[in-house]
C-alpha cells in the first residue's frame, strides 16, 4: 500500500517539477549497451586493418655525392694575407679568387726570381750547344787523323816494298859476287901452284893476285850494302809502328776530347732539366699566392680576418657550401634493427622546420612526410655505436623541400612489412621483431 501511494505521490510531483523528468528514467530505454556492442565492433574491425611495420632512427641532411659536400680551403704553402677578395656569405664561382698571399721565405723574396731563373737555363743550354759543337769538331777531327793515318800507313807500305826489293836486289848482288870472289880464290889458288910449277910468270900471278882482291872487296861492298838495305828495311818497319801509335794516341785523344764533351752536354742536359723544374715550381708557387673557389658555392667560416696575418702550410682559410647539391639523410640504426634495413627500403622523413601530421602505420595517410630509398648500408660501425644508413630522395614521390640545408634534422621511419593491427599489438607484448622482407627493387636488380 505504501509503494503504491510513493509511486503516486512521484507521479504527480514529475507533472509539476521538470527535473523529476530528467533524473529518473523509469519509463524511458537506455542505449548504453548499444554503444557498447558499437564500441567493440569497431574496435575489432580495427584490428583487422592493415599496418605498416616500420622502424624509427634519427638522421641529418647530407648529400649523395661526397663532392657536393661542405668543403675546407686550404693554403698549399705558408704566407701572409694581403687582400681578401670576398667577404663571408658572398657566392662565388668556380675560379673566383678568394685571397691573396705574400711570401714569408727569404729564398723566394726576390721578385726577379723567375727572370734570373730563365738566364741560367738560357746559359746552361749555350753551354751545351758548345759542347755540342765540340763534339761535332772532334769527330772532324778524329776523321781527319785517321785518313792521315791511312796516307800515312800507305806511304810506309810502299816504302817498305820498295826496300824489301832493294833488300832482294842487294842479296842478288851479294851472291853474284860471292861467286865470283869463289871463282877467283880458285883461279889464285891454281896461280899459285903454276907459278911454283914456273908454267906461269910472276907477272900472271900478280895480275890474277889483283883480280881476287878486287872480288874480295867488292863482295865486301856488296855485303855492306845488303847489309844496309836491311837496316833501312827495318828502320822502315819501325816508323810504321811508330806512326800508329803515334795517330792512335792522337786519335784516342781525341776520342776522350768527345767523350768528356759528351759528358758535360749530358751534365748540362740535367741541369737544364733541373732548373726548368725549378722555374715551373717557382711558376706555380706564384700562382699559388691566389687562392681560388674550386666550384661554385658559399664562402663561410672563414678563419683568418686581418690583413697581415701569417697563415702556414695546409691551414684551413675558409669554407666552401656548393650551391646545387643532391640532397640526401644520413640515418643512423640501431644494430639489432640493421638486419631489417637493405638497399632500395622505402624509408619516410620528417624534416625539422617542415610541419607534418604522422600515422607511423598509415604512411600513405601522414602529411608533411616525404619518401627517400636507401641507397647505402655502411658495414662498420660509427663512433656512436650505430650503423650508418645514406637515404636518397625517391623520384617517385614527391620531392623534398628546396629549403633544406646541410646539416638540418630528419626523424626517419624505415617502412618494413604490412601486417593487421591486432598482430602488431601481440608482437609488441610478447616483445617480438618485425617482419623482415628483401625490397621489390633488390629482387628486380638480381632477376636482370
Amino acid at each position: 500500500m505504501s509503494k503504491f501511494l510513493e509511486t503516486k505521490i512521484l507521479n504527480s510531483a514529475s507533472s509539476h517539477y521538470s527535473s523529476f523528468k530528467k533524473i529518473y528514467k523509469i519509463d524511458k530505454k537506455s542505449t548504453v549497451k548499444y554503444w557498447i556492442i558499437g564500441t567493440f565492433s569497431l574496435l575489432i574491425i580495427a584490428m583487422f586493418l592493415p599496418w605498416t611495420q616500420n622502424i624509427r632512427a634519427k638522421g641529418a641532411v647530407t648529400t649523395l655525392k661526397q663532392m657536393e659536400r661542405p668543403q675546407e680551403l686550404n693554403t698549399i704553402l705558408a704566407g701572409r694575407v694581403i687582400k681578401w677578395y670576398v667577404n663571408e656569405g658572398d657566392y662565388v664561382k668556380a675560379g673566383d679568387t678568394i685571397l691573396q698571399l705574400g711570401e714569408v721565405k727569404v729564398d723566394y723574396f726576390d721578385p726577379k726570381l723567375l727572370e734570373r731563373t730563365q738566364q741560367q737555363i738560357v746559359a746552361k743550354q749555350a753551354s751545351v750547344q758548345g759542347y755540342a759543337g765540340k763534339i761535332g769538331t772532334t769527330e772532324k777531327q778524329m776523321q781527319a787523323l785517321n785518313e792521315a793515318r791511312e796516307l800515312k800507313l800507305a806511304s810506309l807500305d810502299n816504302k817498305i816494298q820498295q826496300q824489301q826489293l832493294k833488300v832482294i836486289s842487294d842479296s842478288t848482288d851479294l851472291i853474284a859476287n860471292t861467286n865470283e870472289l869463289n871463282v877467283t880464290s880458285r883461279q889464285i889458288t891454281a896461280a899459285k901452284q903454276m907459278l911454283d910449277s914456273g908454267v906461269i910468270s910472276l907477272v900472271d900471278f900478280e895480275r890474277r893476285k889483283v883480280s881476287y882482291q878486287n872480288a874480295q872487296a867488292k863482295r865486301i861492298g856488296t855485303e855492306n850494302k845488303f847489309l844496309q838495305s836491311k837496316q833501312e828495311l827495318l828502320n822502315i818497319l819501325i816508323e810504321k809502328n811508330q806512326t800508329i801509335q803515334d795517330y792512335t794516341d792522337k786519335i784516342s785523344k781525341a776520342e776522350g776530347d768527345k767523350f768528356s764533351a759528351i759528358s758535360n752536354a749530358a751534365t748540362g742536359e740535367a741541369d737544364i732539366s733541373k732548373l726548368q723544374n725549378t722555374y715551373a715550381s717557382y711558376d706555380i708557387r706564384n700562382k699559388l699566392y691566389y687562392i681560388t673557389a674550386p666550384q661554385n658555392g658559399q664562402v663561410i667560416k672563414a678563419k683568418k680576418a686581418g690583413i697581415g696575418e701569417f697563415v702556414k702550410e695546409g691551414e684551413m682559410v675558409v669554407e666552401i657550401v656548393p650551391n646545387k647539391v643532391e640532397y640526401a639523410v644520413e640515418m643512423f640504426i640501431k644494430p639489432l634493427d640493421l638486419p631489417l634495413v637493405a638497399k632500395g627500403q622505402k624509408v619516410r622523413f620528417v624534416f625539422d622546420g617542415f610541419p607534418a601530421i604522422v600515422f607511423s602505420g598509415w604512411p600513405q595517410s601522414s602529411y608533411g612526410t616525404f619518401g627517400g630509398i636507401v641507397v647505402a648500408v655502411e658495414s662498420d660501425v660509427s663512433d656512436n655505436g650505430l650503423f650508418r644508413t645514406l637515404v636518397a630522395e625517391d623520384p617517385n614521390d614527391k620531392p623534398w623541400p628546396r629549403a633544406l640545408r646541410m646539416g638540418g634534422g630528419a626523424s626517419g621511419i624505415a617502412l618494413l612489412k604490412d601486417v593487421h593491427v591486432w598482430y602488431e599489438l601481440w608482437r609488441n607484448i610478447n616483445g617480438f621483431p618485425p617482419e623482415y622482407y628483401k625490397p621489390t627493387t633488390n629482387t628486380k636488380k638480381e632477376k636482370k
